[in-house]
């Protein structure tokens, strides 16, 4: 080392700074070691409360994997540093700000994943489930602290943000087992509602999967313009022959009234014509008869 070096270093008063600054070092160390054998012996068992409390696995990596062993490791990093002399104040100060900062910048993917905490907590529906959220209809897939997948059954895969999940109307279609599955049919005014009963029950009883307890029944919902509205009611088992028996109530109800003889109709407007005055007659007679014509003849 050249010579000029050596005399701008006071090495004596460098090696007695590092021998005094070596018990701080030490103790950082300790500190370090104490927090991360915290973790570790701690872990296991907070784990085995909250799967015992019912929280989700997701759920429970979330907040003992990385909330709970980042949230320690920063409060003994910022110990460890305060052993050897670092001023945390201005770093926790620093470190706030910035995190202000990135969550106004971040504050939708915030917004999902404490919605995703949530559903997790709560469990509105859980992976296998048949849901209807935001419009889409079909089997939960997958439930992620930012979104939740469903597979549909046209065998698409829709990626719905969990914020907007939480925030609107969801229906649970396989929440309590058995299933109503509700088929509106019209039949026309003159046909009987006893008998368009009977010829439909004695259809869908012959579907499999619908059940005999609770037992199938028709009920008039409505008296609409065109049509004395009808609804077949079924149970089924499972939520995932919901759209596959309601496409078979309809075609098998369709077949048994159209051989009963019983009328589905269409939409249709009849007028009625009680009373016309001659006026009215002779006035529509000058618009639709050529000119010159006197209307008789």
């Amino acid at each position: 080392m050249p010579e000029w070096i050596l005399d701008k270093l006071d090495l004596q008063r460098l090696l007695t700074q590092f021998v005094e600054f070596l018990p701080r070092m030490g103790a950082a160390f300790m500190v370090l070691m104490g927090f991360w054998l915290m973790y570790r012996l701690s872990r296991r068992p907070l784990s085995s409360l909250m799967h015992q409390a019912g929280l989700h696995d997701k759920l429970v990596d979330l907040l003992v994997g990385s909330l709970y062993r980042y949230s320690l490791l920063i409060v003994g990093l910022v110990m460890a540093l305060d052993q050897v002399g670092v001023n945390v104040g201005a770093a926790l100060a620093s470190i706030g700000v910035a995190g202000i900062a990135l969550g106004f910048a971040a504050q939708d993917s915030l917004a999902n994943l404490i919605s995703g905490i949530m559903i997790f907590w709560d469990k509105p529906f859980v992976v296998g489930d048949w849901i209807t959220a935001e419009s889409e209809y079909g089997r939960v897939s997958d439930i992620t602290l930012r979104t939740t997948r469903i597979r549909t059954p046209r065998n698409t895969w829709v990626v719905i943000p969990n914020k907007q999940i939480i925030d609107s109307v969801l229906e649970n279609h396989s929440k309590h087992g058995e299933l109503r599955v509700d088929v509106a049919i019209g039949i026309a005014y003159k046909e009987d509602v006893d008998q368009a009963r009977e010829v439909l029950l004695e259809a869908v009883r012959s579907i499999e999967g619908v059940l005999e307890d609770p037992s199938p029944d028709v009920v008039v919902t409505s008296l609409g313009n065109s049509s004395v509205d009808l609804a077949v009611r079924v149970w089924i088992h499972a939520a995932k022959d919901e759209r596959g028996t309601t496409h078979q109530v309809l075609e098998q109800g369709k077949r048994a009234l159209d051989e009963a003889g019983i009328q589905i109709p269409f939409p249709h407007l009849q007028l009625f014509v009680d009373a016309v005055e001659d006026p009215v007659w002779e006035g529509a007679a000058r618009h639709l008869l050529p000119s010159g014509s006197n209307g008789k003849g």
